[in-house]
């Protein structure tokens, strides 16, 4: 076994002062139903074996679990006026995170939701977006975001109206005083352009998946390729841990040997691992290591949140992968 030496924070430090994060992303619940086969043949009625309705989308599940860890988090984002909405609110503040700056569309448009259909190995995603396509530089107050310390962004492709004045965004943040990182995720177009390349030299922090690296760059030698685009690259390689890329230096940490029960939402929880030791100035190895250790956590249960939600299971498992303030890997 390897340990690496922690950072000494509490998971419960408290939500007052300055906020640690302010988050822009989207807002939705995320319906996984288990148990179908790979092949869907169509006019059949095939039967799931288990579902879960639980809070969805990469920028909540990174809002709620950082949250949850200790940081103060405030949140911007878009939902309509209905039922979805006000419960993903609900268990956002649930965890404490601050979401008075949640827009309600007037519009007529719904929260969006995601279906996700788990296989053995991958699964398949079905998004409608709703009202987070609706939401523009309007629905946000740079004032209030500019008073965290640290500003980030996920589903760069899936904000099609803000999308234009992205770069502008990350440009006021850092002028602003804030440190900046952003998770691509995927882009449902396959296009891996257009505001990408215009943000990419306002980010301080790209956090990314290997796949979505390798989208990314378009080239073989993907992880040099955009390490030379942004002073630190950190690469989510699931089982086999995380690297980081920085000033021409690669640090690999392995990840946690643990049951995975569910992946959906790891990296959004490796991103709330990462960013919680990171805005502490912690150094680069602890960073990458305490994302694999909150990653571990989430996939053994369903969803990207229940993991973190039962305080009682997270701290014992916390205390099981964290003796002394050492990480055991």
């Amino acid at each position: 076994m390897a340990a690496i030496e922690m950072v000494n924070t509490s998971m419960h430090e408290g939500n007052s002062g300055q906020p640690d994060v302010a988050i822009v992303g989207e807002l939705n619940p995320d319906l996984i139903l288990y148990g179908a086969p790979r092949e869907l043949p169509e006019e059949r009625e095939i039967l799931a074996t288990g579902f879960t309705l639980t809070l969805g989308s990469s920028s909540a599940i990174l809002a709620h679990n950082l949250s949850l860890l200790g940081s103060k988090v405030t949140f911007s984002s878009r939902i309509g006026c209905d039922a979805m909405g006000e419960m993903c609110c609900q268990r956002l503040r649930e965890a404490g995170v601050e979401v008075s700056h949640v827009v309600r569309s007037t519009s007529g448009s719904n929260t969006g939701i995601t279906l996700i259909l788990p296989l053995t190995t991958t699964r398949r995603i079905l998004t409608y977006p709703g009202a987070m396509f609706e939401m523009g530089i309007e629905d946000l107050d740079l004032d209030y975001l500019a008073t965290a310390r640290h500003f980030h962004l996920s589903s760069l492709f899936l904000h099609r109206k803000l999308s234009p004045r992205i770069p502008e965004l990350f440009k006021e943040m850092k002028r602003r005083g804030l440190t900046t990182s952003l998770d691509t995720n995927d882009d449902p177009e396959g296009q891996w352009g257009g505001v990408l390349e215009e943000v990419l030299p306002l980010v301080d922090v790209l956090l990314c998946t290997e796949d979505e690296l390798a989208k990314i760059a378009k080239v073989e030698a993907a992880a040099e390729h955009v390490a030379a685009k942004v002073p630190l690259l950190v690469v989510k390689r699931g089982a086999r841990g995380a690297s980081a890329y920085t000033e021409g230096h690669r640090i690999d940490v392995p990840s946690l040997r643990v049951d995975v029960t569910d992946s959906v939402g790891a990296g959004d929880t490796f991103d709330a691992g990462f960013l919680h030791q990171w805005v502490r100035k912690a150094d680069l190895e602890t960073c990458v290591a305490y994302g694999n250790l909150t990653g571990g956590l989430s996939v053994t249960r369903s969803g990207g949140t229940e993991a973190f939600s039962d305080s009682a299971y997270r701290e014992s498992f916390f205390e099981r992968h964290w003796q002394k303030n050492t990480l055991v890997i």
